[in-house]
């Protein structure tokens, strides 16, 4: 179905710079909803660790994929692609405007680009992999990934062993780095997007992140990871905010340290979704706090369209 008057408001940008403010303005002046497109916060286990938007925020307008799956649920980007495109589908027949907010880079562009099908891989591949990280470690993982494909290592994660895993089952198996099947096939969307990315200053953005993980730990992060601790095998628990409290729950360092890693780690993230983004040549970049700026060029780029 055509839908040239429709328009798909995507807000990006690295962790705590203040997309979820900066989407519900927006939702809440186009009459409209939101559409997360964050991997961890559509897992209903995990609150604290992934930032979701308080039950006070979710009340002012209406979110979808938020607390969407359990983390027993096998789920990637691709699959989010598909869903997220079905919803969008749907929620156009009710709203001219939608708006997507998310720092997840793949998810972003599995609705805006899609995924070419990635081969299959012998199982043997994957199998050895994993013995190797279970027999040395995230290190040997990196090592790996240093030698084998290290553009697409400086772009992704390199604490998610799962992702790690993944991007070298598919380099040794087809030869081919796995972000060559993610930007082959580009998909024509039958709606108007308009790109979003939220900066600040590096201090700026990096004191945010530190002042956020303050927040959570005194909200409780370290209870909700202990729940969470017979669940860290898990895919969605793979990821920065509970590895490292895990990992002192295991004693391999103090509480102390915990949080070191847990505040650096979190500021590698957002260099890494900053990377991601700034890819991104249809991108408008903004402070968070220019909401005006922001509604004014999108209004006139609406306008635009429709002449």
């Amino acid at each position: 179905m055509k839908q040239e008057n429709k328009h798909l408001i995507v807000v990006a940008g690295p962790t705590a710079v203040g997309k979820t403010a900066v989407a519900i303005a927006l939702a809440k002046h186009f009459h409209t909803e939101v559409i997360s497109a964050d991997s961890r916060q559509l897992f209903r286990e995990m609150t604290l660790g992934t930032a979701k938007p308080t039950p006070e925020e979710q009340a002012e307008v209406r979110h979808h994929f938020i607390d969407s799956h359990s983390i027993d649920t096998a789920y990637d980007a691709a699959q989010y692609g598909r869903d997220a495109l079905a919803l969008i589908d749907a929620l156009f027949r009710e709203h001219n405007v939608l708006v997507l907010c998310g720092g997840s880079g793949l998810y972003i562009k599995a609705v805006l680009e899609g995924f070419d099908d990635i081969p299959e891989v012998a199982e043997s591949i994957r199998a050895e992999l994993i013995g190797q990280f279970e027999a040395h470690g995230i290190g040997w993982l990196q090592a790996r990934m240093e030698e084998e494909d290290p553009a697409l290592l400086a772009t992704i994660d390199r604490q998610n062993p799962h992702r790690l895993i993944r991007a070298l089952e598919v380099k040794r198996g087809t030869g081919q780095s796995i972000a060559a099947f993610r930007t082959q096939r580009q998909h024509t969307l039958p709606f108007r997007v308009h790109r979003v990315g939220l900066t600040l200053p590096r201090e700026q953005l990096y004191a945010r992140i530190d002042a956020r993980m303050d927040a959570m730990i005194d909200a409780g992060l370290f209870e909700e990871a202990r729940a969470l601790y017979p669940f860290r095998a898990h895919n969605a628990l793979q990821t920065v905010g509970y590895q490292e409290i895990f990992d002192w729950m295991d004693g391999r360092y103090d509480r102390d340290e915990a949080i070191r890693l847990l505040k650096r780690n979190s500021r590698r993230y957002a260099k890494r979704q900053l990377t991601w983004f700034q890819r991104d040549e249809a991108m408008r970049w903004y402070s968070p706090f220019e909401l005006d700026s922001i509604l004014h060029d999108i209004e006139q780029a609406m306008a635009s369209a429709a002449v």
